[in-house]
């Protein structure tokens, strides 16, 4: 059995992963998928100083407080950005660090540091048209979204606060082995394919490529399953 938790994505939560939770327990997985501070059933705490610091406080509180060890950490969309936050300071806590059409910061960047100047104009324009100046709406969801999973989805997806984009993540030390799942039905703006880019060019990477779009745990939750389980294969083979 091995033990992942879920750093999820921009304007998400864990409810997003329901579909993924008897699947992943029905292949003697372990899924842990908290909250960050502020969406999905956290919302009521919501307010313009949560950034990028608070949500990689969040998971590492879960893996303090639970004793989580030996961790598959995924990090899903900007949740890439907060896994990142938390491997670098729980690192003995982490056997593999999965990046799910996510981004991978560097030490210094932001969210709006890794997206085309024109995304940054656009989500900075809607949050002060809609968001009180704080907060981004949630993004449409990819087009081949079942129309039952945006019934199901799209109410319980709310802002995101601005500044978890703005805040630019400082990293120490170096990373756990890292793998990269690319969701190749991707729209207009691929932001993530710099990262897979990326991860085929640097050595200690594992890459995987889904013919999913950006959300396959709603899209895709049985080929997202089949990453997953060969991830793990390769997590409990290691020796000792």
């Amino acid at each position: 059995m091995a033990t992942f938790l879920v750093a999820h994505g921009a304007w998400s939560a864990g409810w997003a992963w329901k579909k993924m939770r008897p699947l992943m327990r029905g292949a003697g997985h372990e899924l842990w998928t908290p909250t960050h501070t502020g969406l999905g059933e956290r919302a009521h705490l919501a307010n313009p100083a949560i950034d990028l610091e608070t949500h990689i406080r969040d998971i590492l509180g879960v893996i303090e407080t639970e004793d989580l060890r030996d961790l598959v950490l995924i990090g899903h969309s900007y949740g890439g950005m907060v896994a990142t936050g938390v491997a670098d300071r729980a690192r003995e806590r982490i056997a593999r660090l999965v990046y799910l059409d996510a981004f991978v910061p560097r030490d210094g960047e932001s969210v709006f540091d890794l997206v085309p100047a024109e995304h940054q104009a656009r989500m900075r324009e809607r949050a002060q048209a809609e968001g009180g100046g704080w907060r981004i709406p949630p993004n449409p969801m990819p087009p081949d979204t079942a129309e039952a999973d945006v019934a199901w989805a799209a109410p319980r997806r709310l802002p995101q606060p601005l500044a978890t984009f703005e805040t630019r993540i400082r990293l120490a030390n170096p990373p756990p082995p890292r793998s990269y799942i690319y969701c190749r039905r991707s729209g207009p703006g691929d932001v993530f394919r710099q990262f897979l880019a990326r991860a085929r060019a640097e050595s200690g990477w594992r890459v995987f490529e889904l013919d999913a779009s950006h959300n396959p745990h709603i899209t895709a939750p049985q080929a997202l399953l089949a990453v997953l389980q060969e991830v793990a294969e390769s997590v409990l083979a290691r020796p000792g």
